[in-house]
C-alpha cells in the first residue's frame, strides 16, 4: 500500500526547470570563453597578416618651393660675397694708401 508517489510531478518538473537552468549558464559560460578565445585567435591572425602601416606626415614641401627657397638662398649669399668683396677691395685700398 503506497500513501503517495515518492516525487511529485510539479517536484520533477522543478528538478528538470533548474537542470534546464544549470546547463544553461554552463552553456552561456562556455560560450563566453569560447567568444573570447575566438577573438584573441583573430586578433593573433590579424596581426600577423596585417602590415604595419606608418602614420605618413603630410606633405608640406614641394619641389617648387623647396627650388625657391634655393634660389633665394643664393641670392642672399651672392649679395653677402659681393658686398664683402667691396669692403675687402676698400680696405686694402685704404692700407695700400696709407
Amino acid at each position: 500500500m503506497s500513501k503517495g508517489p515518492l516525487v511529485t510531478r510539479t517536484e520533477l518538473r522543478r528538478r528538470k526547470e533548474e537542470a534546464d537552468k544549470e546547463a544553461q549558464k554552463i552553456y552561456e559560460q562556455e560560450q563566453k570563453e569560447a567568444d573570447k578565445e575566438y577573438r584573441k585567435k583573430e586578433k593573433e591572425i590579424s596581426n600577423f597578416y596585417r602590415k604595419e602601416h606608418k602614420k605618413q606626415k603630410e606633405i608640406t614641401k614641394s619641389r617648387s618651393n623647396e627650388q625657391t627657397k634655393i634660389r633665394e638662398r643664393s641670392n642672399t649669399l651672392t649679395k653677402a660675397i659681393i658686398v664683402m668683396a667691396i669692403l675687402l677691395a676698400i680696405v686694402i685700398f685704404i692700407v695700400l694708401n696709407l
